[in-house]
């Protein structure tokens, strides 16, 4: 699929389908069922793709539950190979990660396995395999998780969710194969030739001037960072992965989303009725293009946006004190044009295998299960400073807990917000503090997937 084909099929006026919805009460029980079917993510004269996926959607349901629920899921396996779903960003008991052999025995083909916890955080989250999920999660096994405040915290006329992903795709439309790429593990990761929206490729999504939007943004692609700029608009950020953040423009006018990333906005719909206003994903220089556009009703739904509050109410997250915390220093190495950055900030690096392409301190775990990099006692803050010496960016993911940016490059952060990713720069050293207050065993990795399947990925022990 050419870049000249996604977009003209981007103009083709084709209407963005919202997400199917599962709601669940509090100590329900529902069931994902992940299996092989064929989805439409191209439109028309082209086929329906192949693809894996829960309950036949791309992406999964969406589920939603009240922030203190008790949610209980089945998961069934109708594939051919093993899988689990780990509930990404989500604070829970170890045992219910999805990591398998760490958390979990994976679950085979035609078994079944049930997650239960809490929901004790708002915000917003989403779900997909952790066994294989350099395939798994790029063959289309990805849902999201809404967890809503106890109380109405925030007034829109509307809570939208965009799902954002890429594919690689063939000339007919079927993903492309070869997963584990050395090229794409050793550099930039699978960036795909196709992007979608909730599992299509719109063209508009239809919105009406004075309108307020509470839009909701998850990267579930393996490799590609979204920078997406609302031309004509003012997005106000009130939530990072999940977690609420003092209300501010995106750096720039763009809101970045590494993978794996979350951001919540809230957008104001200021244009004229009958207008038609770009969305734009312009992470990559020189290679921008239209996702899609914001097509305004001929009638409009107020005068003029609402000044309604925008701040959210604070997640139950313990606050790490950096004073006298515990302090680890991590390095990361290796990748393609590595070699000079390397040389110029330190570190090192072991020997480049089929698997073994990134490093941490200088190692890459030798199978799929990482020993401890850190071991911390249940109740202790932890600063740990990491220093990006490769020549591509990583968007590193911690399991079972929130952390704060402090610093990054010796800068105090602006908002110091709460995340469960941070996206960092070639060069870039980044401080992160949280609470080790969740007890197990605990992966540290990045999420562009290739290169967690190829490296860089670590442990923490939480005793």
């Amino acid at each position: 699929m050419t870049r000249r084909a996604f977009l003209a099929s981007t103009g083709a006026g084709l209407a963005l389908a919202p997400l199917g919805g599962a709601r669940a009460a509090a100590a329900s029980e529902l069931r994902l069922r992940a299996a092989p079917a064929s989805v439409r993510l191209v439109p028309e004269p082209y086929g329906e793709t192949p693809v894996w996926c829960y309950d036949g959607s791309v992406p999964g349901p969406e589920i939603r539950v009240r922030q203190g629920d008790r949610l209980r899921v089945l998961l069934d396996n109708g594939l051919d190979e093993d899988t689990t779903v780990h509930w990404h960003g989500l604070r829970l008991p170890n045992a219910m990660d999805g990591v398998p052999e760490v958390t979990q025995p994976p679950v085979p083909p035609g078994g079944t396995f049930a997650y239960e916890f809490d929901a004790v955080d708002a915000g917003t989250f989403w779900y997909h395999p952790h066994s294989n999920s350099v395939e798994q999660v790029a063959r289309g096994l990805y849902g999201v998780l809404v967890v809503e405040e106890r109380e109405p915290a925030l007034r829109v006329d509307r809570d939208v969710t965009w799902v954002l992903d890429d594919w690689r795709m063939t000339e007919e439309a079927e993903l492309a194969g070869a997963f584990e790429a050395p090229h794409d593990m050793s550099h930039a990761g699978r960036l795909g030739n196709w992007a979608t929206v909730n599992g299509s490729s719109p063209g508009e999504f239809a919105v009406r001037a004075g309108e307020r939007i509470r839009l909701r943004l998850v990267n579930t692609a393996n490799a590609r960072v979204f920078g997406l700029q609302f031309e004509g608009h003012r997005p106000q950020v009130v939530a990072l992965d999940g977690h609420p953040v003092a209300p501010h423009a995106p750096e720039g006018g763009q809101v970045v989303l590494g993978p794996g990333m979350r951001a919540d906005i809230v957008l104001d719909m200021a244009a004229e009725p009958g207008a038609k206003t770009p969305v734009v994903d312009a992470f990559y220089r020189n290679r921008e293009y239209r996702l899609l556009d914001l097509a305004y009703a001929a009638e409009p739904l107020r005068r003029e946006p609402p000044g309604w509050p925008l701040a959210l109410p604070p997640n139950p997250l313990a606050e790490p004190e950096v004073e006298g915390a515990v302090r680890h220093e991590m390095m990361f190495t290796g990748g393609a044009m590595g070699g000079a950055i390397m040389a110029e900030m330190g570190g090192s690096m072991g020997p480049v295998g089929p698997r073994s392409f990134w490093f941490v301190d200088g190692e890459a775990p030798s199978g799929d299960i990482p020993e401890p990099m850190l071991t911390l006692r249940r109740g202790r803050s932890c600063v740990i400073a990491m220093t990006n010496a490769t020549a591509w960016p990583h968007p590193m993911h911690l399991h079972g807990h929130a952390f704060r940016i402090l610093t990054r490059n010796g800068r105090p952060t602006a908002h110091r917000e709460w995340r469960d990713t941070v996206l960092m720069d070639p060069r870039e050293r980044v401080e992160i503090a949280f609470v080790a207050d969740n007890p197990g065993d605990w992966l540290f990795h990045c999420h562009v997937l290739g290169h967690q399947a190829s490296g860089m990925k670590s442990m923490i022990r939480v005793l």
